[in-house]
């Protein structure tokens, strides 16, 4: 519990210390934003600055800093640490300078930035992968959230369908119609279950292992033969949103178009994935008494628990803690918001793409046909994987692993643009640099180690992702060295 409440304090010192150090650098002033600019009562609207903060914090949460949290603690405390640096110094300074771009660029999306930035080709590159990986995230995002609602009534198909209506009725309305008037509540859901498991965690006070007790891969001592992954790079590509996320990048300009203030920035968009930090540190500690809890691992003191042990899944180590520790009433609040954070999620990232689609395709969104013609394809696709999903056994998992690297991949755009925007800017640009650099060699290095992708030896998998942090840095460096002659 010690180091809970230090990284706890950690992350509220980051978002005043460094997330104001990093205000300093964008330094924001008082021009028109394009929620004044721009206004079309469609996606350019003003609202309450406490509105957007609560949209924006449940557009990030996702099943991310749940899910992944709890899949992420398996491998020890090494897990608190990824949190409270990536999300200080990697993921809230992803978030803040993405959304401050797009309000600085008319309220432009992540593909219209990169192409600014990084250039045409690799715009067009990021247009594909942005539209393909909001698809996916759309499309995981319906399946656990029925997952855990076919476990309190009706079956899973049935609240999949369900979802996936309220997607279709959601991405086509107007952002405070449905979005503007719902959200704030879910998100208070998602923050209530939070608090109230830290109040369990204190009455509790559950044996953890400690930051001292090493960094080891507890996962490998506990399971050697069924948990082979490493803590590098697969720590890094497991706890994404609660440490850094590119899908976040696609959800600051839906904000960025809402916003009445740049001087807002930084409560909004550093301080949402703060918050969603700390969501995560919440989770990976319930996580860690459930799996390792000394003498006797907690999945053994709920009933229920000890029928997959080690391997319970997320959705049910959710479930199983929350209807032990918050009971009844506490218990239907939490798997709110538990459910309501990956369900909006998804209707925000089906939103996303259209706007991607409409701005790349310079297609007029203020007529319903248009959102409509937009619409169908993007469903299309996404029903479809659906399908491929319930039938296949191991569907959802495999399309989380790729959707976990590619939401990863996504971040590595976003912060390299930012890299070269804080560079031609004469800004210090080593805040982002150091992050990019470092999130290039984990999604390469994944990609090589990766069973889903090519497969290859730890060994051979961290030469090629060295190799790819050089030629980055080479890269990078030609392009200063070029830039400054100019």
């Amino acid at each position: 519990m010690i180091t809970f409440v230090i990284c706890l304090v950690a992350l509220v010192l980051g978002y005043a210390i460094y997330g104001r150090f990093v205000e300093r650098v964008f330094a924001p002033d008082d021009r028109p934003t394009p929620a004044i600019a721009k206004a079309d009562g469609i996606d350019f609207v003003a609202m309450p600055y406490w509105k957007v903060f609560m949209i924006q914090f449940l557009n990030i949460a996702g099943t991310g800093p749940i899910f992944g949290a709890i899949m992420g603690a398996k491998f020890g405390p090494v897990a608190y640490l990824w949190i409270i640096f990536g999300c200080i110094f990697a993921g809230a300074v992803h978030d803040y300078l993405s959304g401050m771009l797009s309000l600085r660029n008319g309220g432009s999306d992540l593909p219209s930035l990169v192409q600014r930035y990084l250039g045409g080709a690799a715009a067009k590159v990021l247009l594909v992968f942005a539209v393909f990986l909001l698809i996916m995230v759309g499309t995981v995002f319906v399946y656990s959230p029925a997952e855990i609602l076919g476990n309190i009534g009706g079956s899973k198909v049935m609240w999949m369908g369900v979802i996936f209506a309220y997607y279709i009725v959601a991405t086509m309305l107007p952002i405070d119609k449905i979005i503007g008037k719902i959200y704030p509540v879910f998100s208070f859901s998602l923050l209530f279950m939070a608090v109230a498991l830290v109040v369990m965690l204190f009455v509790k006070m559950p044996v953890l292992p400690e930051l001292w007790d090493g960094l080891g891969n507890l996962g490998q001592k506990t399971d050697p033969a069924g948990f082979t992954d490493s803590i590098f790079p697969c720590l890094f590509i497991t706890i994404a949103c609660g440490a850094i996320s590119g899908f976040h990048a696609t959800q600051s300009p839906l904000m960025a178009r809402c916003l009445k203030s740049e001087r807002k920035g930084r409560p909004i968009f550093y301080g949402a994935m703060i918050t969603e930090g700390m969501v995560a540190l919440v989770w990976a500690t319930v996580a860690m008494w459930f799996f390792y809890d000394a003498p006797q691992p907690g999945y053994e003191q709920i009933a229920g628990g000890a029928a997959k042990g080690f391997h319970t899944s997320a959705p049910m180590v959710v479930n199983l803690v929350c209807n032990d520790w918050l009971g009844v009433l506490g218990g239907i609040l939490a798997m709110l918001g538990v459910v309501a954070a990956p369900i909006t999620s998804g209707d925000t990232a089906f939103r996303s793409a259209r706007l991607i689609v409409a701005q790349a395709l310079k297609i007029n969104q203020l007529p319903k046909a248009n959102r409509l013609y937009i619409c169908i394809p993007l469903f299309v696709v996404s029903f479809a994987l659906l399908i491929w999903q319930i039938s296949n056994p191991d569907g959802f998992n495999t399309i989380w692993q790729y959707f976990g690297w590619a939401n990863q991949t996504l971040s590595v755009f976003t912060l390299w643009s930012i890299t070269v925007y804080l560079a031609r800017e004469k800004k210090p640009y080593v805040i982002t640099l150091i992050p990019a650099l470092f999130m290039t060699c984990v999604c390469t290095t994944f990609l090589a180690v990766s069973k889903t992708a090519f497969g290859l030896p730890l060994g051979v998998s961290y030469a090629i992702g060295a190799a790819a942090l050089v030629i980055a840095a080479a890269w990078f460096g030609m392009w200063m060295k070029k830039f400054k002659k100019a």
